[in-house]
């Protein structure tokens, strides 16, 4: 039996109410049109994909006060008050109507499971609501896919870095092999937790607020470097800083921009590092960054500098897809439904623990 969560029945009339209105007829193309949806974190956003083409990619983001990061009940409960609003400002900047998508698409995981829920919920009513197939989508598999179509790379090393995710991966035999990660927090957790200790504004984020910050800091402070064959290590690394910050400011040894900016360069430097094994391993001559870390321009820059020494290419993207958003599972997607994939309503559930290598990458050679 499927399991039914809190507040399920009300924001599915609530759905009903609103989706029901975006019924009119209009003009049907014959290009493929997928909408997506994600929420795994604390944004929310929707977009839509039409042959490659972002028609719409609107998003809010569940920000919390200086000192505090994001809670999974309280993430979802904002995301329940923004996304119909979202839904319908995607739709509207396309100027389509339900029976131009030919697909709906949402986060499956990984993720925060109450956001998560709440997408998927949404995601559930409006394809049974416009009779339209679904489909789960892999978070990273969204990145990745998001970063390859606006990049134009074809086939490189990808540093997936974010909030709740570090990786290198490359694609091989139909699957995005894992050739290093974390083996405890992601490098974007330990930014933010940092932020938190210096009580440092999460508005925008507090890993943009960071790279401005870093960019003031004049005095490298030693931390420690922790590379473990193609993995990496960011706990030691936030445990020392979160000491050291508390000592050397209380004593004018050093100012929150020099930490930041120490910070910075250490955790890109091991990055860069794994990153450029990979590339050697793979005889990769592209790396592509992505993920809401991979928007910083210092990282960018290093790795930048370690492709021009190998003669290799660096794509990137800004904010509008480096960052969560719907577009990324919309494109996701769409290379899922055109190679034949479609997750039945029956298995339309989530999962916080949704590993890249798990997914066929059926619409790659």
């Amino acid at each position: 039996m499927r399991r039914t969560f809190p507040h399920e029945e009300a924001f599915s009339k609530a759905i009903l109410a609103v989706v029901m209105v975006l019924q009119p007829a209009s003009v049907r193309s014959n290009m493929t049109v997928v909408i997506g949806f994600e929420g795994s974190a604390n944004k929310i956003g929707v977009g839509i994909i039409r042959d490659g083409e972002v028609l719409s990619n609107p998003r809010r983001t569940y920000i919390t006060p200086p000192g505090q990061g994001f809670l999974p009940g309280e993430t979802a409960k904002h995301h329940r008050s923004v996304i119909l609003t979202v839904l319908q400002e995607a739709l509207d900047e396309a100027g389509l109507k339900a029976e131009d998508i030919d697909c709906v698409a949402y986060t499956k995981g990984p993720g925060m499971g109450a956001p998560l829920v709440t997408v998927a919920i949404v995601a559930r009513t409006v394809a049974q609501l416009w009779g339209k197939p679904l489909l789960g989508v892999n978070h990273c598999i969204g990145h990745i896919e998001m970063g390859r179509l606006i990049t134009n790379a074809q086939n490189p090393t990808v540093l997936y870095v974010s909030g709740g995710n570090t990786q290198v991966i490359a694609y091989s035999e139909r699957r995005y092999r894992i050739f290093g990660e974390t083996i405890d927090i992601a490098v974007g957790n330990c930014l933010d937790r940092f932020a938190r200790v210096i009580k440092i504004s999460n508005d925008p984020s507090p890993g943009y607020n960071i790279e401005q910050m870093a960019k003031k800091g004049t005095k490298y402070i030693e931390l420690p470097y922790t590379v473990k064959g193609m993995d990496v290590s960011f706990s030691g690394i936030l445990s020392y800083i979160e000491d050291a910050a508390h000592k050397m400011l209380s004593t004018s040894q050093c100012t929150p921009e020099d930490l930041c900016f120490s910070l910075q360069e250490t955790v890109f430097a091991m990055l860069v590092e794994i990153t450029e094994r990979a590339m050697a391993h793979c005889g990769s001559q592209e790396v592509l960054i992505v993920g809401g870390v991979g928007c910083n321009l210092r990282l960018q820059e290093m790795m930048g500098v370690m492709c021009k020494e190998r003669g290799a290419r660096l794509f990137a993207t800004d904010e509008s897809f480096c960052i969560d958003n719907g577009a990324m599972i919309a494109q996701a997607g769409w290379e899922m439904f055109c190679s034949g994939h479609v997750t039945e309503l029956s298995d339309s559930w989530i999962t916080q623990r949704y590993r890249t290598d798990e997914v066929e990458v059926t619409w790659r050679d």
